[in-house]
C-alpha cells in the first residue's frame, strides 16, 4: 500500500544518519537538506547528538512520533527498528535501503519477512528494501547522485534496480529531462512496479499529474496488474515506455512445436507491451530518449525534414528514419527551388535540408519557416547543429528556441557538441528544452514510438467462433498431449479457420481413393512423428497413384509413424501462426512467415491472447517481412485481412480452450483472395 506519509511525509528520521556523506546515511539527510524538505527532520545514531545539523537520538525509542523512518542500518537491526516505529511511533512510511536480505541468502529473506508482518499490521508502506530511495518533488529521500531538475509535470521514473535508476538518471540529466518521482522499488516486497503504476492510475488527476512514465523492470510478479494499469493510464493520455531486463532466456527449452522452440519469456513480455500500448526499449538511453520525445508535441505524421548544416548525420538520421518505416519525402518543384535561391550557393534542399557549414542563423530559421508554412508535406521537422568549435552556436541556438516555443510542428533538436558547445547547449536547455546528442538513437526511438499499438479494448472476437463446440472437443480428449489430426481439424473449424481437406489413413487403397476424389497433385505427410520434415515424412507435389503407393510404402516403414495424410496440393505464400502458455502471462500468439523459415529467420511477433483486429494487424506490420505480405518485386501480396482474421480467431480458440499450451499452424497458405491452414498440431495438458 502506499500512504500520504510515503509521498508528502510532515517528518522524516533517517535510522544510521551520519556526517560522512560517503556512507548511504549521511547523504541521503545531505540530499534531504539540499532537496529544502520542509518537515522536520530527525536522526537516529547512538554516536552523535547532531548530524549535519539536524538532532540526533540515540536509538528509534527516543525519537518522536515520525511519519516516515528511512533506514541505513544492518539488515539484522531493521526488522526491530520497523516494528518500534511502526507500534510506538506511528510511523505509517519506510525506505529500507540496507541490502542483506532475500537477495542474498535465505536467512535474509526472513528478516524481510519479518519487516513485510510489521508493515502490514500497522498499515504502513514499504520501499525496498535494497534500495536507493524515492524522490519526488516533496522530499529527496534517495542517498545516490545526480538530482535531476524536478517538476510536478516532469517524468516519474520507476526502477526495480537502484543503481540501474542512478544511470538512467545520469543520461536523462545531459538531455535535459526532467522528473516528477523517481522510485527505487529494489527487493519489492511490499510495493513493486506493478503496485506504483497502480497508485498513479487509481489516483491519476489530468490536472496536474505527470503524463510520462518510464520504467525498468527487472520481474513481471503479476503482468494482469501491469496490463490493466499501464493501458488504463494511456487511455487517459499518459505515456508510458519501459525496459524488461533479463527476458532473453533460451527459448529453445523442452519444446517439441516450431512455436514452442522460438517463443520465450522475451515473447510474452512484447505481447504484454504491445497490448498495453507501452513502448518497449532496449536501453538507457533508449529509454530517455523517448522520455525526451514525450515532452515535445505530439506527432500527427510519418513525414520528418531534416535540416542540418553536416551531410553526414543528415544521411544517417535518413536511414534510421526510414530503417523505422518513416519517411524523410522528397522535396522540389518550385517551392524547393524557392527556398534553395535564398541559401548559400552548394546547399541542398532535397530532404535532407543542408544549409552547409558555413550557413547563418537566418538560414536556419528561413528553413523552419518553409518546413511549418509552405511544405505540405512535412509533419515534424529534425534539427542537427553541432560545431567543430570555429564559432560560437549561441544566435542558432536561439532560434531553435524561438521556433520550438511557436511552430505548430514538432522540431527535434539534435545538438551533437555537449562537450565543444558544452556552455551553449546548457544554456538551451536551461531555457526548458531538451536535446538528442545522437540523430541514430533518435531515428530509432521515433519509430519506436510511432509504431506502437494503442491499447487493447480487451473485447473478445466471438463472431463465428462455435465456443460450446470448442468444449465439447477438448472434453472429449482422454489423455495430454498432441491430439490427432481429426481433432486438429474440428478445433479450427470450430474457430471458424479453414483448413485444407485432408485424409489420414494407414490404409493404402483408403488413401488413393481420397486422392483420386480431390484430384492430384496431392501432399503427403507422415502422422506420429511431431517433426516431420527431419525424417523425410514430408512429400510434395505428388502427381499420380503410383507416386503416391510408393510414396505411403516408403513412409509407413519410417520410425513412430502409425498413418499418411494426404491433402490437395495448393500454391501461395507460407505463413505461420502459433502459441504457447506462458505461465502468469496466458497464451503467447506468435506470426511470421511459415515453412522453415519461422524458425530459420525466427521473425515473428507476438501478442496476449484473446486479441483484437488492430492488434493483430499491428503484429503482422511489425515483422521484418511485412513486405513479402504485401506483395514485392513482382510478387503478389496475400490477403491481410484473412491473415488477422485467423490470428484472431485462434486467439479466441485458445481463450476457451486453456488446456491447449502449444500450437502450430504451418503453414498457413495465403493468396490474394483466401488464407487456408494447412498443416496444424496442439498439445494439450489437462
Amino acid at each position: 500500500m502506499i500512504t500520504n506519509q510515503l509521498l508528502h511525509p510532515a517528518s522524516i528520521v533517517v535510522v544510521g544518519a551520519s556526517n560522512n556523506v560517503h556512507k548511504p546515511g549521511g547523504a541521503i539527510l545531505r540530499n534531504l537538506i539540499g532537496g529544502g524538505y520542509a518537515g522536520e527532520l530527525r536522526a537516529v545514531n547512538p554516536k552523535e547528538t547532531e548530524i549535519q545539523g539536524v538532532k540526533s537520538y540515540a536509538t528509534v525509542h527516543d525519537v518522536p512520533a515520525t511519519d516516515l523512518a528511512i533506514l541505513a542500518i544492518p539488515a539484522a537491526l531493521c526488522p526491530d527498528a520497523v516494528e518500534v516505529l511502526a507500534a510506538d511511533k506511528q510511523t505509517k512510511a519506510f525506505i529500507v535501503l540496507s541490502a542483506g536480505f532475500g537477495e542474498e541468502t535465505h536467512e535474509g529473506a526472513l528478516l524481510e519477512e519479518r519487516i513485510l508482518q510489521s508493515v502490514t499490521k500497522h498499515e504502513a508502506s514499504l520501499i525496498g528494501p535494497n534500495c536507493i530511495g524515492l524522490m519526488n518533488t516533496w522530499h529527496h529521500s534517495v542517498f545516490s547522485q545526480p538530482i535531476p531538475q524536478l517538476d510536478a509535470r516532469g517524468v516519474d521514473l520507476i526502477s526495480s534496480s537502484g543503481a540501474t535508476a542512478v544511470f538512467i538518471l545520469e543520461s536523462a540529466v545531459t538531455k535535459g529531462l526532467q522528473f516528477n518521482s523517481v522510485w527505487s522499488v529494489g527487493n519489492a516486497k511490499q510495493i513493486g512496479v506493478e503496485e506504483v503504476l497502480q497508485y498513479m492510475d487509481e489516483h491519476f488527476d489530468a490536472a496536474t499529474d505527470s503524463r510520462i512514465k518510464l520504467l525498468y523492470i527487472e520481474s513481471i510478479a503479476d503482468p494482469d496488474r501491469l496490463l490493466f494499469h499501464a493501458s488504463s493510464l494511456i487511455r487517459k493520455g499518459c505515456k508510458i515506455a519501459a525496459i524488461k531486463a533479463g527476458s532473453s532466456e533460451s527459448g529453445s527449452r523442452a519444446a517439441s512445436s516450431h512455436t514452442g522452440a522460438i517463443a520465450s519469456s522475451d515473447s510474452a513480455v512484447e505481447a504484454l507491451f504491445r497490448k498495453a500500448g507501452i513502448v518497449r526499449c532496449f536501453s538507457r538511453e533508449e529509454l530517455t530518449t523517448v522520455g525526451c520525445i514525450f515532452t515535445l508535441p505530439e506527432l500527427k505524421g510519418r513525414n520528418f525534414a531534416i535540416i542540418t548544416h553536416a551531410g553526414g548525420p543528415g544521411v544517417m538520421l535518413t536511414d534510421a528514419l526510414s530503417k523505422g518505416g518513416l519517411n524523410v519525402p522528397a522535396l522540389s518543384g518550385a517551392l524547393a527551388d524557392e527556398l534553395k535561391g535564398q541559401l548559400f550557393p552548394g546547399a541542398a534542399v532535397g530532404n535532407p535540408i543542408d544549409i552547409l557549414a558555413t550557413g547563418t542563423p537566418q538560414h536556419l530559421e528561413l528553413c523552419l519557416e518553409y518546413c511549418e508554412e509552405k511544405f505540405a508535406d512535412i509533419d515534424a521537422v529534425l534539427a542537427i547543429f553541432g560545431t567543430p568549435g570555429l564559432v560560437t552556436m549561441y544566435d542558432m541556438y536561439d532560434v531553435l528556441d524561438r521556433k520550438m516555443k511557436t511552430c505548430r510542428k514538432p522540431i527535434f533538436p539534435i545538438l551533437p557538441s555537449i562537450n565543444t558547445a558544452g556552455a551553449e547547449v546548457a544554456a538551451f536547455l536551461g531555457k526548458g528544452h531538451v536535446n538528442f546528442a545522437d540523430e541514430v538513437t533518435l531515428g530509432t526511438a521515433l519509430a519506436r514510438i510511432m509504431n506502437v499499438a494503442r491499447p487493447a479494448s480487451g473485447e473478445i472476437e466471438l463472431f463465428g467462433v462455435d465456443v460450446p463446440r470448442i468444449r465439447r472437443i477438448i472434453d472429449g480428449i482422454p489423455t495430454d498431449g498432441y491430439i490427432p489430426p481429426g481433432c486438429v481439424q474440428d478445433l479450427l473449424q470450430a474457430a471458424g479457420i479453414r483448413m485444407v481437406s485432408e485424409f489420414v489413413s494407414d490404409n493404402k487403397k483408403e488413401l488413393l481413393a481420397f486422392a483420386r476424389r480431390i484430384g492430384f497433385p496431392v501432399v503427403a505427410k507422415v502422422v506420429g512423428p511431431v517433426h516431420k520434415s527431419d525424417i523425410g515424412g514430408v512429400t510434395l507435389n505428388i502427381k499420380g497413384e503410383q507416386h503416391l503407393a510408393l510414396e505411403f510404402d516408403r513412409m509407413m516403414r519410417l520410425p513412430e509413424v502409425t498413418a499418411v495424410l494426404v491433402q490437395p496440393m495448393l500454391g501461395g505464400t507460407e505463413l505461420f501462426v502459433g502459441a504457447k502458455y506462458e505461465a502468469k502471462f496466458g497464451h503467447v500468439v506468435l506470426c511470421g512467415l511459415g515453412g522453415i523459415f519461422v524458425e530459420v529467420l525466427k521473425d515473428v511477433s507476438s501478442g496476449l491472447a484473446p486479441l483484437s483486429y488492430e492488434e493483430a494487424y499491428s503484429m503482422i506490420h511489425s515483422l521484418r517481412a511485412y513486405r513479402i505480405i504485401q506483395g514485392t518485386r513482382g510478387q503478389k501480396g496475400v490477403n491481410e485481412a484473412r491473415f488477422a482474421e485467423v490470428i484472431v480467431r485462434l486467439s479466441t480458440l485458445l481463450r476457451f480452450a486453456t488446456e491447449i499450451k502449444e500450437m502450430d499452424i504451418n503453414p498457413l497458405l495465403a493468396t490474394q483472395t483466401d488464407v487456408v491452414a494447412v498443416d496444424a498440431r496442439i498439445r494439450i495438458e489437462k
